[in-house]
């Protein structure tokens, strides 16, 4: 069985004489930086001139600098931007500042895998990845709890790179919940096939297919967004708590039995075979090149998607619908 490790297996002393820097504080950003500062470590942010996240870190009790300055004054550089624009901002402020010793780490390993991010042979490269949103970490973290990670080690220049990743893990709360290790390969390519197949690219197109069979079959719209988007938190928090098989349990038998016969017709062969295409697409390369390139045209396809969206029935239907929800105010 899977071996996970919890705070009796990581030493955060190892980070006591260091200086962490927090590059973005995003949600993923103010939650590592919080939470490392409330375990007891010197941490700073680094961003760019005149990013609106800046007044919030400083109202945070933090120290802020511009990137390049913050990776010239930390001993430890976590970046926690977003995919696209961190090889362009590791090649100006980031590269330029790394000596022999020092540890970068990530939280995704899409530019290591993928070779936009070349580090020198010098320092420690490593993952920390909480598996949920930044505001979760931090919320779970202040409760006395944590949100699972993983940990990866690309490069091990110090001989103690594991253990360094297990301290920084510690620090911001994910050995309390549990830490699984892996490679920066599996976990990028593991991460995008669960984000394009199933969580997102799977998930939100079943839900439109769902809404879109019932409405032009003439039922009411509204009816159609409760049965196909709104029940699917409830049924999800089912599985996060006891696996499809609890989730069975606490469902009507009619339910059950409509999962059994109807699942398979929807989740096919011709299903799997596709998956594997986009596995395959995803191993390769050809979705981290396309999606380069498309944040290099400036986002044209993405930008007629969020558009397209946005104006679908399900949206509209929903928005009105959420806006008499009291529970979500």
């Amino acid at each position: 069985m899977t071996q996970l490790f919890y705070d009796s297996d990581a030493d955060l002393s190892l980070l006591s004489n260091k200086t962490l820097a927090i590059i973005g504080y995003g949600s993923q950003g103010h939650a590592h930086a919080l939470n490392l500062k409330d375990s007891g470590m010197d941490v700073i942010v680094g961003l760019y001139k005149g990013s609106k996240s800046e007044g919030k870190a400083i109202n945070d009790g933090l120290k802020v600098f511009t990137v390049a300055e913050a990776c010239d004054k930390a001993d430890w550089i976590m970046v926690l931007l977003p995919d696209e624009f961190q090889s362009d901002i590791y090649e100006k402020e980031i590269k330029p500042y790394l000596k022999p010793g020092k540890i970068l780490s990530f939280a995704h390993g899409f530019n290591i895998r993928f070779e936009l991010i070349k580090p020198p042979s010098f320092i420690d490269v490593v993952m920390i990845a909480p598996k949920g949103p930044g505001h979760t970490v931090r919320w779970e973290y202040q409760n006395g709890q944590g949100v699972p990670a993983l940990i990866a080690v690309e490069q091990d220049y110090s001989g103690n790179a594991r253990e360094l990743a297990m301290a920084y893990a510690k620090g911001i709360g994910g050995t309390r919940a549990g830490i699984l290790e892996t490679n920066f390969k599996e976990e990028t390519e593991t991460d995008l096939f669960g984000e394009q197949a199933v969580l997102c690219g799977g998930l939100s197109e079943l839900v439109k297919a769902g809404f879109e069979t019932l409405v032009e079959a003439g039922y009411q719209p509204e009816l159609a967004y409760f049965e196909c988007l709104h029940e699917v938190k409830l049924i999800v928090d089912l599985m996060v708590k006891g696996g499809l098989s609890q989730m069975r349990d606490s469902i009507s038998n009619t339910a059950e039995y409509g999962d059994y016969v109807s699942g398979k017709r929807l989740i096919n062969n011709e299903t799997r075979e596709e998956m594997k295409r986009i596995l395959g697409d995803i191993q390769d390369g050809t979705f981290a090149r396309n999606f380069v390139n498309e944040c290099k045209e400036g986002k044209p396809y993405m930008t007629k998607q969020r558009e397209d969206n946005s104006n679908h029935k399900i949206e509209i239907v929903g928005k009105g619908l959420r806006s008499m929800f009291s529970w979500l105010k």
